[in-house]
C-alpha cells in the first residue's frame, strides 16, 4: 500500500488535459490532409480556364470528351483481359479437380535392386561406381549346434517315475 490512490478531482483534471491534447492533434491531421488535398489537385489538375468564344468551349468540350473515351477504351481493354484471365483460371482449377478425380495412386511395390542397379538409377551412366557391400562384411563362422540326446519312449520314463518309488529315484539320481 506504498502508492498513494489519486483523488478524483486529479483524474478528472488529466482526463481533461488528455482529451483537449487529442482534440488539438486531430484537428491538426484535418487541416494537414486539407492541405495535401489541395497540392494535389493543383499538381494533377490544372485550373480550366474558361473559353471566351462558344467556338472555343466546344472545342475544349470536345478535347475532353476525346480523353474521356481514351480512358474508357483503356478501362473496357483492361476489363476485358481481366475476364480472360479469370476464366481461364477457372477452366485451370475445373481440369484439376478433374485430374484429381480420375486417376488413384497406384499401390507402390517392393522393387528389389542391386545397390549397383541403384546407384547406377540415381548417378545415371556417367558415373561409374562399382559398390560390393559384401566385401566389407566380417566373416562368421557357423556354430554347429549339439542335437538333443535321444528322449526315447516317453511312456517308459512316466510309469518309470510313478508314485513314490519313482520320486525317490529322482532324488537318488541327482545326488
Amino acid at each position: 500500500m506504498s502508492e498513494k490512490r489519486m483523488s478524483s478531482s486529479r483524474r478528472h483534471q488529466l482526463k481533461s488535459l488528455m482529451l483537449a491534447i487529442a482534440k488539438d492533434l486531430l484537428e491538426a491531421e484535418a487541416a494537414e490532409a486539407v492541405l495535401e488535398r489541395k497540392k494535389y489537385m493543383e499538381e494533377n489538375c490544372p485550373p480550366i480556364t474558361m473559353p471566351e468564344t462558344m467556338q472555343e468551349l466546344q472545342d475544349l468540350c470536345k478535347k475532353i470528351h476525346q480523353k474521356i473515351d481514351g480512358v474508357d477504351e483503356e478501362r473496357y481493354d483492361l476489363e476485358t483481359k481481366v475476364r480472360k484471365i479469370d476464366n481461364e483460371i477457372e477452366e485451370l482449377k475445373i481440369k484439376v479437380v478433374d485430374l484429381k478425380g480420375k486417376f488413384q495412386k497406384p499401390v507402390l511395390r517392393k522393387v528389389r535392386m542391386s545397390a549397383d542397379a541403384m546407384l547406377h538409377a540415381l548417378l545415371g551412366s556417367k558415373h561409374k561406381v562399382n559398390m560390393d557391400l559384401r566385401a566389407n562384411l566380417k566373416q562368421v563362422k557357423k556354430e554347429v549346434k549339439e542335437e538333443e540326446k535321444d528322449v526315447g519312449d516317453w511312456r517308459k520314463n512316466i510309469e518309470d517315475k510313478a508314485g513314490m518309488d519313482g520320486r525317490k529315484k529322482m532324488f537318488e539320481a541327482e545326488v
